[in-house]
């Protein structure tokens, strides 16, 4: 009978440890419960124990990630952008956090809103140039300090807003690549004509400068031909002064290869004519007249 008793009873104190230990892991922080009403916050890691009535509510300690879907938004030279920005979090004030919003879900939607909220009004006040380039570590900075401030007030700490992209949307980027490629195309036709100026001007210099190389080559060619000339009929004067005889017959025989060389000019002659005259005799004895002849 004591035996059985006394399996009762520690049957009972192990269902009551059972139901009245809990453990809290080094990346968990949590709160005890006790219809509905927090009694107790546990932040440090261990084994930990609660009235069995009690219930707990473990929340995550570590740095969570909010991923925001993409917006529209204005800025302040009216282009509209498509944003893509997230955040990182974390639960510093628990009890304040069940006691606004609850659970991590509805924590992290709270968060969007005024994640949301934040870019918009802040995006409003820069330029594109400002957003995309110049300003952005700035800009981050003031939404999440603005951000931060309304997420105080469920108990969370925000550490670090970013943007990922932030692009205008499609039609537009559409739009400004066709004036781009407009630009580009433009560009390319002034660069090709002013090449074809150059190219023209080019060649209209070489071929200036080619005629007046051929002119002057041929200038010196009739001054040299002249020259060459003028210095043969010296030496057949020469010739002819020291043996009139040979030179009559040398001029003969030229005349000869230069009148009967092949070719389509026919000569109608008479034997019996002064340019035969070698033909008929070797020493060049032009013949006596007829009797009657022209003299």
């Amino acid at each position: 009978m004591k035996s059985g008793l006394l399996g009762i009873v520690i049957a009972a104190i192990a269902l009551v440890l059972y139901w009245s230990a809990y453990i809290i892991t080094p990346t968990e922080q949590a709160l005890v419960l006790q219809f509905g009403e927090v009694k107790a916050q546990e932040t440090e890691p261990g084994l930990k124990f609660k009235l069995p009535w009690q219930n707990v509510i473990v929340l995550d300690k570590r740095i969570l990630d909010l991923n925001m879907p993409p917006l529209e938004a204005i800025v302040a030279d009216k282009k509209r952008l498509t944003v893509d920005a997230f955040a990182r979090y974390r639960i510093t004030n628990p009890v304040r956090f069940y006691q606004s919003v609850n659970n991590v879900n509805e924590g992290a939607r709270r968060l969007a809103t005024f994640l949301q909220s934040s870019l918009r009004s802040e995006l409003a006040k820069a330029t594109f140039v400002q957003v995309v380039r110049d300003d952005r570590s700035d800009l981050m900075e003031k939404i999440r300090q603005d951000v931060d401030k309304s997420a105080a007030a469920i108990g969370i700490d925000v550490i670090d807003v970013k943007i990922r992209r932030a692009d205008l949307p499609e039609a537009n980027s559409q739009a400004i690549f066709r004036r781009m490629q407009t630009e580009r195309q433009r560009e390319a036709t002034e660069i090709r004509a002013q090449g074809e100026e150059q190219s023209r001007r080019i060649k209209s210099r070489a071929d200036r400068d080619a005629t007046v190389l051929v002119a002057e080559a041929q200038r010196d060619a009739d001054i040299i031909r002249g020259d060459g000339d003028a210095a043969a009929n010296q030496i057949f004067a020469e010739a002819y002064g020291k043996d009139p005889s040979f030179f009559e017959f040398y001029r003969s025989m030229q005349a000869y290869t230069n009148a009967l060389e092949g070719g389509d000019t026919s000569l109608v002659l008479s034997p019996d004519s002064d340019f035969f005259r070698y033909f008929n005799d070797p020493s060049g004895t032009r013949s006596a007249p007829a009797v009657g002849a022209p003299q």
